[in-house]
């Protein structure tokens, strides 16, 4: 287990830290709802929906060109009869960070596009970053942007997703991410342990965890292999309750096959 303890990893929103000292917890909940319902209201055509959210003045950069509040509704429902035509995999919005006051916000987040039914293709990743402002009590979209993620981006993120696999005891995350001849060394006994110990490590994993984190996190990929040094700090208990508190300076090596980034071999040591 070379990642000892799973931390959660931080894509930070570049916020003043006024922005971020005025938005409470639930904002940022009601804020990721409303994100969602708009993915939805988007695939869906709901031009209602569009037309109340979107702002009067709203302005979308896509690729190198500008997009006004009228172009992208009528793009919304061109492609949503399309859609409904020949259905397509529907994307997932994921890691969300958001920072907001009482009448500004900002929202980034993930967005996996699946490889069609029966394809044997990686997901496509894209970043997504829209402003929102409040006009009349209600969140108006005022700016909004995307683009592709390159692999360090898409390392970046497989981090964060692997995080949550161990924080949730998803051995079948190790699976599908882990190549079969991967290889974990734990920081906590030094033992090697190969793709199917792994997956068991994972599964009965008996800490809790309270407090995930990531810092130092230096992405280098060279081709088709990658490496990418952290260092994870958790605070939480072990099956005894005892108290965690440990951070650990990691290194994982992953190779691309068939366009799919996989963990090839991780090894963490315990920072004293």
């Amino acid at each position: 287990m070379a990642r000892a303890i799973a931390v959660a990893a931080l894509l930070v929103l570049a916020v003043p830290a006024r922005l971020t000292a005025q938005c409470s917890e639930a904002d940022k909940v009601a804020l990721e709802a409303l994100d969602k319902a708009w993915s939805v209201a988007t695939r869906s055509g709901d031009r209602a929906y569009l037309e109340n959210i979107y702002a009067a003045g709203y302005t979308g950069l896509g690729g190198t060109q500008t997009q006004d509040r009228a172009t992208v509704i009528a793009n919304a429902m061109r492609d949503a009869e399309a859609n409904r035509a020949t259905p397509g995999p529907v994307a997932t919005s994921d890691h969300y960070q958001i920072a907001c006051t009482a009448n500004t916000a900002a929202i980034t987040h993930r967005a996996v596009f699946p490889a069609a039914a029966g394809s044997t293709n990686a997901p496509f990743y894209t970043r997504a970053i829209h402003v929102l402002e409040k006009a009349g009590g209600q969140w108006k979209v005022v700016s909004s942007t995307g683009h592709p993620l390159a692999d360090a981006g898409i390392l970046t993120y497989m981090e964060m997703d692997w995080n949550q696999a161990w924080k949730t005891r998803d051995g079948e995350w190790v699976r599908a991410n882990f190549a079969n001849n991967a290889s974990e060394v734990s920081s906590a006994t030094g033992m090697i342990e190969n793709k199917a110990q792994s997956i068991e490590s994972y599964k009965n994993d008996k800490n809790t965890y309270e407090s995930l984190q990531l810092s130092g996190m230096n992405v280098r990929v060279n081709g088709d292999m990658a490496v990418v040094t952290g260092i994870n700090h958790v605070k939480g208990k072990d099956a005894a309750g005892k108290a965690i508190d440990r951070r650990v300076r990691f290194t994982d090596t992953f190779v691309k096959r068939d366009g799919r980034w996989m963990v090839m071999a991780t090894q963490g040591t315990d920072i004293k």
